[in-house]
């Protein structure tokens, strides 16, 4: 028999979510006392503190508190999708979806991803950030994010990871560059060649390896994690760099022309993805929306 009960991880996971049991009462509409008794009850009966109290500026997850209360969300969600499924015979997909991407995906991809999935489920909200893959595997893992969106470089083991597309790197070049001559561009003629290398993980690692893969040692002359910044060193012709993501309009943010080349080597392409915490089973929500990301990609490839 469960020793606790939904209404009890509902109002724990909303003092995390809000960061206070004031805040949370607020938000709630319950009154303070109810909430901590609530808590303290639940504390008690699963035999963990789940929050560390600071004086006059909330609360905020323990070790252990953290791992329970991204499990509890999860159990939340399952249950309010068994209600939803209920009431509407299993038809509707509602809800919130938070949806991370990786930085240099996201301008180009999420907005239409978005637009798209909304458009047929006007019944959900999509909570959307960006950031580097390791901090959006630490969201999901914290259950802070249903799902990132990134590429698939080096991923842990605790994740599913769902392949969507895969796109060729190119070569960026500076538009009036001896190399935009060359259709296609060997590896070996960059090799005296200063290098822009996109800094930002696991991009760096990428990027790096196709160069050593050919035997060629990078000669970085400027780093970034910025894509446009990349772009833009480039365009004032302090380098080349090698990128998978190529903006519409081959100019940078300062108007240069730049020259894209495709790479003449066999090198390995960047694969989109989509990462979920394996421990975590997909509520309906998020298999419609992985399924709207596969078809998605599938027509864009064609």
């Amino acid at each position: 028999m469960l020793r606790y009960t939904l209404r009890q991880i509902e109002y724990a996971v909303a003092i995390w979510d809000h960061g206070s049991v004031a805040a949370a009462s607020a938000h709630l509409g319950v009154a303070q006392p109810t909430l901590s008794a609530s808590l303290a009850k639940l504390e008690a009966q699963i035999g963990l503190q789940l929050f560390i109290r600071h004086h006059a500026q909330g609360v905020s997850p323990s070790p252990a508190g953290l791992r329970f209360l991204a499990e509890a969300r999860n159990l939340l969600t399952h249950a309010q999708d068994l209600q939803r499924d209920t009431a509407a015979a299993g038809t509707a997909i509602e809800g919130q979806l938070a949806l991370a991407s990786f930085a240099t995906i996201a301008p180009s991809f999420v907005p239409p991803l978005i637009k798209g999935f909304m458009s047929l489920h006007p019944g959900v909200t999509i909570r959307m950030a960006e950031g580097t893959q390791d901090e959006l595997l630490k969201g999901v893992r914290s259950g802070d994010f249903d799902l990132a969106l990134l590429y698939d470089v080096d991923m842990p083991e605790d994740f599913t990871v769902t392949l969507l597309a895969s796109f060729a790197p190119h070569v960026l070049l500076p538009g009036k560059h001896k190399l935009t001559r060359l259709k296609n561009v060997p590896l070996v003629a960059l090799k005296d060649e200063p290098f822009v290398l996109l800094d930002i993980a696991p991009s760096r690692t990428y990027f790096t390896r196709i160069l050593e893969t050919a035997g060629i040692t990078p000669k970085v002359a400027f780093s970034s994690p910025s894509l446009e910044v990349v772009r833009g060193l480039v365009g004032q012709g302090l380098g080349y760099s090698i990128l998978v993501t190529r903006p519409f309009g081959d100019h940078s943010y300062a108007g240069e022309e730049l020259a894209v080349r495709p790479i003449a080597d066999e090198v390995a392409r960047g694969v989109i993805a989509l990462a979920a915490l394996k421990q975590m089973r997909k509520t309906r929500l998020v298999s419609a929306f992985e399924a709207h990301c596969i078809d998605y990609f599938r027509k864009i490839r064609t």
